[in-house]
């Protein structure tokens, strides 16, 4: 029986990942063992002070994931009176399923907006004609490590009275051209820690990131049942924590975060300098510092013809997404919209090899490849 060829670049290798600080992730995760103390215990404490002071904000509120970080979110507003069920929350149409099904556990209702073709990140000239008085949030998503803020959204939100939610799931460390980094821009963010991101834990995590006290204490609540005080409940909330193992692991890989991402950008220079395939675009190139280049997505109509040309030369890739968010079956009330540059990105979206294991060598190979497609 023919075994498949294993390829000799992977995507991403979180085994090579992790061995960039095996060491003191080793350590760490011996400390928290040896304290007997696995939930909401020091650990936690010092990763949610550590990430709130790298974001720029005043609180941090560790939870078990990013979808949970945007739900608790969106709920504790509806909890707060800020909002209420059936209200609208305008959205990337191009954007990972989980930033909808935040809005939609919450009974929000999603509104759908198209990117800009160049940059593949939210249209904020479309943003304005798709405001109602029942609008009430943007919720900004950073994809693929790009900074999606501008002025004009800050301003549109000021000027309507919404609130900024950032979905900073993908950008970890990224920066406006201010020097803000993602996550502190608006009034909350959610951030998912999935191993594969730029600051990944060794399972699921997250966390959610504002300057509002009552923000926060509301997410801290919902996200422990519903309590701010033991077997007392003001909410009806749910179990949603990140375990003291995984903060420990983060506040170590936290340290190394901006280097990574460093490393990242040096392969996305190799790309851009080196990428010439006449049938493939590049997304438009944003200032260094405002890309962290979590993904690296390139857009080809014969996308699916070169993905198996690169698996041929041992190169992995990935698609993301290959289905939109509106097109899907469980939002099937949606699937008769059009919405062309979403499903157009989809259709030819290609992610390429990026992360700080990489090497130079590999990412010119990578670009090498492309161009003989």
């Amino acid at each position: 029986m023919n075994q498949a060829k294993q390829p000799t670049i992977e995507f991403l290798s979180l085994k090579k990942v992790t061995a960039l600080h095996k060491a003191e992730i080793s350590e760490a995760i011996r400390q928290v063992v040896d304290s007997g103390w696995y939930l909401q215990g020091e650990a936690n404490a010092r990763f949610e002070a550590h990430y709130a002071s790298y974001i720029g904000t005043r609180y941090c509120v560790g939870v078990a994931n990013g979808l949970d970080a945007l739900t608790l979110i969106y709920r504790a507003y509806i909890e707060m009176g800020i909002m209420h069920p059936g209200d609208e929350v305008i959205v990337p149409a191009n954007t990972y399923i989980a930033s909808i099904l935040a809005l939609t556990e919450n009974h929000l209702k999603p509104v759908l907006v198209e990117p800009d073709i160049n940059t593949l990140e939210l249209d904020d000239t479309l943003i304005e004609q798709a405001i109602t008085p029942r609008t009430k949030s943007i919720l900004l998503v950073h994809l693929y490590g790009r900074c999606a803020y501008s002025e004009r959204i800050g301003h549109l939100c000021r000027q309507y009275g919404l609130k900024l939610v950032e979905d900073n799931a993908q950008a970890h460390g990224c920066l406006t051209c201010d020097g803000i980094r993602t996550g502190a821009l608006g009034d909350a963010a959610g951030h998912s820690f999935y191993p594969g991101k730029n600051l990944g834990a060794l399972g699921d995590g997250g966390a959610v990131t504002t300057n509002s006290q009552e923000l926060a204490e509301a997410v801290r609540a919902l996200a422990n049942y519903g309590s701010q005080k033991k077997y007392v409940f003001k909410y009806q909330g749910r179990n949603s924590r990140l375990d003291e193992l995984q903060a420990a692991v983060l506040d170590v890989k936290l340290k190394y975060l901006d280097e990574d991402n460093d490393k990242r950008r040096q392969l996305a220079d190799l790309y851009y300098q080196h990428l010439s395939h006449p049938q493939v675009t590049l997304p438009k190139r944003l200032p260094q510092a405002q890309n962290v280049f979590h993904i690296f997505p390139i857009l080809c109509q014969r996308r699916d013809e070169l993905q198996a040309h690169l698996t041929r030369q041992g190169i992995q890739t990935l698609i993301h997404y290959p289905i939109p968010p509106h097109q899907q079956a469980c939002y099937q009330q949606w699937n008769a919209l059009s919405l062309p540059v979403t499903e157009h990105i989809h259709a030819t979206e290609l992610s390429l090899p990026i992360s700080p294991a990489m090497t130079r060598e590999e990412a010119l190979f990578v670009a090498n490849a492309l161009n003989l497609f």
